[in-house]
C-alpha cells in the first residue's frame, strides 16, 4: 500500500450526473480526492476535469455497479493511488423500468432494482468497510458510508413498487452497518431525497409540479442536487456526532404527515 495521501478520499457511485455529480463536486470543494464511478464514460471524463479544476485528484472507474466482481478492483484503484478510503457514497440507483400497476410489475424490473439499489449497496459497503477497518483512521479523518435511498424507503408509491422495496431494503442496510461499525468509529448514514430535479425525474416533472402547487410539499420547490450534497459533506466530515445509522430526509418536508 502507498503512503496515504494527506487528502481524504471518497468513492462516489453513479457520479456522472444528477445527485452523484453534485455530491462529487461538493466533496472536492471540501478537500477530498475522488474515485468516481458510473456507466456513462463520457460524462465521467467531463466530471473528472471539473473536479481537477477544483483542486481534487480524480480517478475514473467506468462500470455497472451491479457487477460485484468489479467492486474490489474499483476499491484497489483508489488504494493504489492514494493509500486510503475515507468515504463511500452509494448513490447509483435505477428506477422501475416502467411505472404502472404493481400487479403488472415484471421480474426483470424487480431484479434490476434489487441488483443496483440493494445488492450492490450491501456488497460494495462490505468491501469498503473491510478496507476501512484494516487502515484505521488516518490523520483524524472521519470514515463514513453514506447511502442515498429515497423518500420511498418509507412512503408508498404503488406505481413503482419494486423501486420502493429496493430502497426500503437499502435503508435497513444503513442501520445494520451502522450498528456493526459504530464501535469502530465508522459512521454509516442515509439520505432520503424527495423530489430532486435531475434527468431521472424529468419525465414526471409536470406531475410533481402539481404537488408543489397544491401545497403537498412544505418547501414548495424542487430540490436540487446541491441540497443533497450539503448533507453529504456534513456526514463525510463527521459532523453528525454521536449518531448511528441516521437517516436524514432531504425532501422539503414531503414525508411529514400534515394537512
Amino acid at each position: 500500500m502507498n503512503t496515504p495521501s494527506t487528502r481524504p478520499v471518497a468513492m462516489v457511485t453513479g457520479a456522472a450526473s444528477g445527485i452523484g455529480k453534485g455530491c462529487a463536486i461538493a466533496l472536492a470543494k471540501s478537500g477530498f480526492n475522488l474515485l468516481i464511478n458510473d456507466m456513462n464514460q463520457e460524462l465521467l471524463e467531463k466530471l473528472a476535469v471539473e473536479l481537477q479544476s477544483l483542486g481534487a485528484e480524480c480517478q475514473v472507474f467506468h462500470s455497472d455497479i451491479s457487477d460485484l466482481a468489479l467492486h474490489k478492483p474499483m476499491l484497489d484503484r483508489a488504494i493504489s493511488r492514494w493509500g486510503r478510503i475515507d468515504c463511500l457514497l452509494n448513490n447509483a440507483g435505477v428506477p422501475a423500468k416502467r411505472r404502472g400497476d404493481l400487479l403488472e410489475a415484471t421480474p426483470e424490473s424487480f431484479d434490476r432494482c434489487i441488483d443496483v439499489n440493494t445488492r450492490a449497496v450491501f456488497f460494495l459497503s462490505q468491501t469498503v468497510a473491510r478496507q476501512m477497518l484494516v487502515q484505521g483512521e488516518i490523520t483524524g479523518q472521519h470514515r463514513s458510508i453514506i447511502n442515498i435511498t429515497s423518500s420511498n424507503a418509507t412512503m408508498v408509491s404503488i406505481s413503482r413498487a419494486e423501486y420502493c422495496i429496493s430502497k426500503a431494503a437499502s435503508s435497513m442496510i444503513t442501520r445494520l452497518l451502522g450498528v456493526r461499525l459504530a464501535a469502530e468509529g465508522i459512521g454509516v448514514y442515509e439520505i432520503r431525497p424527495g423530489f430532486i430535479e435531475t434527468e431521472m425525474t424529468r419525465p414526471v416533472k409536470a406531475k410533481y409540479d402539481e404537488l408543489f402547487s397544491a401545497g403537498r410539499v412544505p418547501i414548495p420547490r424542487w430540490g436540487m442536487p446541491a441540497d443533497v450534497a450539503s448533507t453529504v459533506t456534513c456526514m463525510a466530515e463527521g459532523r453528525l456526532i454521536y449518531t448511528v445509522g441516521q437517516a436524514i430526509a432531504v425532501d422539503g418536508g414531503l414525508a411529514i404527515p400534515h394537512y
